[in-house]
């Protein structure tokens, strides 16, 4: 390290700046505050018959209440699960058992989360048939390619609202249309985009619809999953019969208050924050790129107001996120779920990144707490990140 670097670093002390919102959220206090009689004073069974139990069933339906009506949907159209990962399983295996005599096709896209991928990959190997769409170099799904996609024995079209990893917002009314008009059920994961962007099912389209509490300022161990009335559906647990006989398990009450009451707040707070947001991300983009050999993946303007996802040439990503994190800067490379992983990510490989370009990449995410010292504290100290980094690397022709 330069004496530079080292004399920065000494006047920034232990600056603590996290900029991985996509990954996972603080709680809000505000969220905290509403849980907690959920864990000493309201903690009864919600199936329990004495007064505690009822207390705590009250609670479990004010809250689905609430989640219906930010979605467009009604109270008994709306299952609890424990996370994302366990609703987007519960969609494409669910309808996939339950609708097998009418169809064994199922249609994803090459951008999907591992666990829609690995949901499909897994049915494939019991004898469903699963195409797999491309993208654009934005990451965009082609809704022609998809209304050509769809057979007669088509059961389900399982596409993602807003990427995890590069934040492009897929044309989900569009997709929704085609699926109504040829009579397939229609699943959105939308962990990423639900309490950030706007989303009726009904004017959407969507038969189903994940949406995940600590990508939202809530807890972890508590999501849902819309499912429209009338859609059939196989349950993955089975046992006391919660959840409409959808999802047997014991009720996580406060994590689900939780929620709910991150949900309120994004919902008050979605136009200013969206708008506060947009204007850090877009002054992160302009900034970056005139850094040379670096790159914008994603959609210019269609996408997560908090997202940003950047390729440098000649510079390894998780070389850059744990210089970061030296400097107190939180990051990722890939998606949270897999970072860890040696493989280039299968998103940036889809939108037509050679693999030494995917290795090459940084998503920097924003969130409630982002301030723009923050922001202009992380444009400051990458250029000298990626000037480091580019004078060790093996990538030496990274300029050709």
């Amino acid at each position: 390290m330069s004496k530079d670097e080292q004399e920065m670093k000494k006047e920034q002390g232990l600056k603590k700046v996290y900029m991985d919102y996509a990954a996972t959220t603080p709680v809000d206090p505000r969220v905290v505050e509403a849980m907690s009689p959920y864990f000493t004073e309201k903690f009864a069974n919600p199936l329990s018959l004495h007064q505690f139990g009822q207390e705590a069933s009250e609670a479990l339906e004010k809250s689905r209440d609430v989640i219906a009506d930010l979605m467009g949907a009604r109270p008994n159209e709306i299952i609890f699960t424990g996370s994302a990962t366990e609703s987007n399983n519960l969609s494409l295996k669910g309808v996939a058992f339950a609708n097998s005599g009418r169809g064994k096709h199922i249609i994803t896209s090459t951008i999907e989360h591992p666990c829609v991928l690995s949901s499909a990959k897994w049915l494939e190997q019991r004898g469903f048939k699963v195409t797999r769409l491309p993208v654009d170099r934005y990451g965009l799904v082609d809704p022609g390619q998809l209304e050509q996609a769809i057979r007669g024995d088509t059961i389900l079209v399982s596409l993602m609202h807003a990427s995890n990893e590069i934040g492009t917002i897929e044309p989900i009314r569009s997709i929704g249309e085609i699926c109504a008009e040829k009579g397939v059920y229609f699943h959105t994961d939308a962990a990423q985009s639900f309490g950030k962007l706007e989303i009726d099912v009904n004017t959407m389209h969507i038969d189903l619809l994940t949406a995940s509490s600590h990508k939202m300022y809530g807890p972890k161990g508590a999501a849902c999953l819309y499912k429209r009335k009338g859609v059939k559906i196989e349950p993955l647990l089975h046992g006391g019969g919660h959840e409409f006989g959808l999802r047997s398990s014991t009720h996580n009450i406060s994590a689900i208050v939780g929620f709910v009451e991150a949900a309120k707040l994004c919902k008050k707070e979605m136009e200013g924050e969206a708008g506060r947001l947009t204007l850090l991300r877009d002054r992160l983009i302009k900034e970056i790129l005139k850094m040379e050999g670096s790159k914008l993946n994603g959609h210019p303007t269609k996408r997560l107001p908090n997202n940003t996802n950047f390729s440098f040439a000649g510079v390894e990503g998780e070389s850059m996120v744990m210089l970061l994190d030296s400097y107190g800067v939180a990051a990722s490379t890939g998606s949270a779920c897999s970072s860890t992983e040696l493989e280039p990510s299968h998103v940036l490989l889809a939108i037509g990144l050679r693999p030494q370009e995917a290795h090459g990449s940084l998503r920097l995410s924003l969130g409630r707490w982002t301030k723009k010292e923050e922001v202009d504290y992380v444009l400051e100290i990458m250029p000298r990140i990626v000037e480091r980094l580019r004078t060790i690397s093996p990538f030496k022709g990274w300029k050709e």
